[in-house]
């Protein structure tokens, strides 16, 4: 069942709805953010799969962390009543700048979350929140994110096909 009641942590019981920390309040659900880096993609170019993975291993490592610290949303996200009701929303940033500058506004709010580092390179690729109130983390992926749309690789622009002139013209093209 998940957590009721009170809590000594004002950040989780602000983030609480009056009704307790079911995940799925619908007024105000429990969500949590996974961030992605573009240009991982269109510069160099990783696989889909692989920045799924990464969004997987943020994900995970920001649930895991928090789970361990007893952190009510936490438990109430990953409830066994509520496994088939979680909410993610996957946004990209253009690139490490960007990731970055949105981790530290993040730590300055006092926004919980797991900054992944893909190792043995120790590159940041992606970010995610720790489960939280959706009216509470909305606000923060505002500036500099936006909603991905993953495709395959852009291939380079084709030249245009040169008009070959030595080829016959249409009947309709034929001067009198």
């Amino acid at each position: 069942m998940a957590a009721r009641g009170a809590d000594a942590d004002s950040t989780i019981a602000a983030s609480t709805s009056s009704s307790g920390s079911s995940s799925d309040s619908s007024d105000d659900p429990l969500f949590q953010y996974i961030v992605l880096r573009r240009d991982l993609q269109e510069k160099e170019g990783w696989p889909l799969g692989s920045l799924v993975a990464q969004g997987a291993h943020a994900a995970v490592a920001a649930v895991a962390e928090h789970l361990a610290a007893g952190d009510a949303l936490t438990q109430a996200y990953v409830a066994p009543e509520n496994i088939d009701f979680m909410h993610k929303a996957v946004l990209e940033v253009k690139n490490l700048n960007a990731l970055e500058s949105l981790a530290s506004r993040l730590t300055e709010s006092g926004v919980a979350h797991k900054l992944w580092l893909e190792q043995p390179e120790n590159v940041a690729t992606c970010l995610a929140t720790k489960p939280a109130r959706k009216s509470t983390l909305q606000p923060h992926f505002k500036k500099g994110c936006s909603l991905s749309a993953w495709h395959a690789p852009k291939p380079a622009p084709a030249a245009p096909p040169a008009k070959d002139k030595s080829a016959p013209k249409a009947d309709w093209e034929a001067t009198p």
